[in-house]
């Protein structure tokens, strides 16, 4: 099985794109109306940032979750004994951020977020009868006023190789939430893992938006639409020295949705956060 991209404008592509999330937990999109220098830009500008002694000034608040998480307090997946290598900001629109970065971070956080509304109202649409009986409200209207949804600027930086015997980027794990939005990052290595077991390689041409489902989408649709196992595996030789950046936004509805008869969104993200070690 191998993940093709969907061109975005073409007529059939809201049906060929639920069809990949519901096969594969993933869709990769091209031609998608994202503007690729405001994210090759940041990409720059934040790599500027990950390498300066500065970011240290922006330390996350735990209570809130916002800001540079470095690697010291990185990120456990869950069933893993190894921090992720890793180092990472947290963005939303109401908590910190470097003043010269905020407003090109605010553009892509605002331009994202509606066209993943957009794919959102795409899920709901090829969502069978069955199954949208299921939804408590439309899908585009659970993230309408959400504080929630949360951008992260990722930074693997280059491997030293004394790195701890087992530990990756990202071990394997799943999202959280509805939907995340990412843009191909500027190196390759994010896998996601098929029904059959093996590790399939998620196309990194840059230009190239990889969507995936999260937690809650699979809560929300009775588990019609799986949350995939995804990992960033590290590089080898050479590009053992290159950092990757990467910037996924994971799409939260109000923390007030019900999801499920188990769970709302604010219920079910706290018992995730508490799993993961960061509350």
């Amino acid at each position: 099985m191998t993940l093709v991209a969907v061109d975005y404008q073409a007529d059939d592509a809201p049906q060929r794109f639920v069809e990949s999330l519901r096969a594969t937990g993933f869709g990769v999109l091209r031609n998608h109306p994202l503007d690729q220098s405001r994210v090759e830009s940041v990409y720059r500008h934040w790599q500027a940032f990950f390498d300066s002694a500065a970011k240290e000034d922006w330390l996350y608040n735990k209570g809130t979750q916002d800001g540079f998480f470095p690697s010291r307090v990185s990120e456990t997946a869950k069933g893993f004994s190894l921090k992720d290598i890793k180092e990472y900001f947290h963005y939303y629109p109401w908590g910190q951020c470097p003043d010269e970065l905020k407003a090109e971070l605010q553009a892509y956080y605002d331009d994202a977020t509606a066209l993943a509304a957009e794919l959102l109202s795409w899920v709901q649409e090829y969502s069978p009868s069955e199954v949208s009986a299921l939804y408590r409200e439309p899908l585009s209207h659970m993230i309408q006023d959400s504080n929630q949804t949360l951008l992260r600027v990722l930074h693997y930086p280059p491997l030293q190789g004394n790195e701890a015997p087992g530990a990756i980027r990202a071990a394997a794990h799943e999202d959280i939430n509805l939907l995340t939005i990412l843009p191909a990052a500027n190196e390759p290595g994010l896998q996601v893992k098929a029904k059959t077991g093996e590790w399939m390689d998620v196309p990194s041409d840059f230009g190239n938006l990889i969507v995936n489902i999260g937690d809650m989408l699979q809560e929300a649709s009775g588990g019609y639409f799986p949350s995939t196992s995804h990992r960033v595996i590290n590089p080898e030789g050479a590009d053992m020295s290159k950092s990757r950046i990467s910037l996924p936004l994971f799409l939260h509805p109000r923390p007030d949705v019900v999801l499920s008869d188990r769970h709302t969104a604010g219920s079910y993200l706290q018992e995730r956060l508490r799993e993961l070690g960061v509350i």
